[in-house]
């Protein structure tokens, strides 16, 4: 039987270790910084020593973050304003947007700028964001004439926990179907 030998790790080669468990992640979920960050706490408490402190472990990950981030492997400008235009295309309004940056851990300047530059190419994004949702989950003006009354409730309330304000929704619950089949052909 062969003794195992408790090997102490130098600093370069940790670094090392936790650029490569950094490179595989970004090649696989091109994540926002702050995703990386915990990805890589939790890879390298988990295997590493017991001895090791958290702080040092952090400051070793933020060297890794920096250098990537200048590598330009890693950005939340980017990554804010490519998953802000995937979640208006699936229909999602500006406040789920907003908060699953927030989530994410990007900067608030970033958001801020990614949500002014929708506003800018689109006064009222929140409005066709709604009838993408409609068409989807077949609700309001989608509905068949006869059952609309029946489930305004629901369908508004469907509207609001996708982050729609009222105001957004009564509009798009008191189109007509016409008006609706008209609008839903130009997007």
């Amino acid at each position: 039987m062969i003794p195992i030998r408790n090997k102490k790790k130098s600093l370069k080669v940790t670094v090392d270790e936790m650029r490569s468990f950094a490179f595989a992640y970004v090649e696989k979920y091109a994540p926002s910084k702050q995703q990386l960050k915990t990805y890589l706490l939790k890879k390298y408490l988990k295997t590493s020593i017991s001895k090791v402190k958290k702080n040092d472990v952090s400051d070793l990950i933020d060297i890794v973050l920096s250098d990537l981030e200048k590598n330009k492997f890693i950005n939340d400008k980017f990554y804010s304003e490519s998953k802000a235009k995937s979640l208006i295309q699936n229909g999602s309004s500006i406040n789920k947007i907003r908060n699953y940056l927030i989530g994410k851990g990007i900067q608030n300047e970033f958001i801020k700028d990614t949500i002014n530059k929708i506003n800018d190419e689109n006064s009222d994004q929140d409005f066709f964001s709604a009838l993408k949702i409609c068409k989807k989950k077949r609700i309001g003006p989608a509905r068949t004439e006869d059952n609309r009354s029946l489930f305004y409730k629901k369908d508004i309330s469907l509207l609001a926990r996708n982050g729609f304000d009222f105001e957004t929704s009564k509009k798009i619950m008191d189109l007509k179907k016409d008006e609706y089949l008209k609008m839903i052909n130009l997007l």
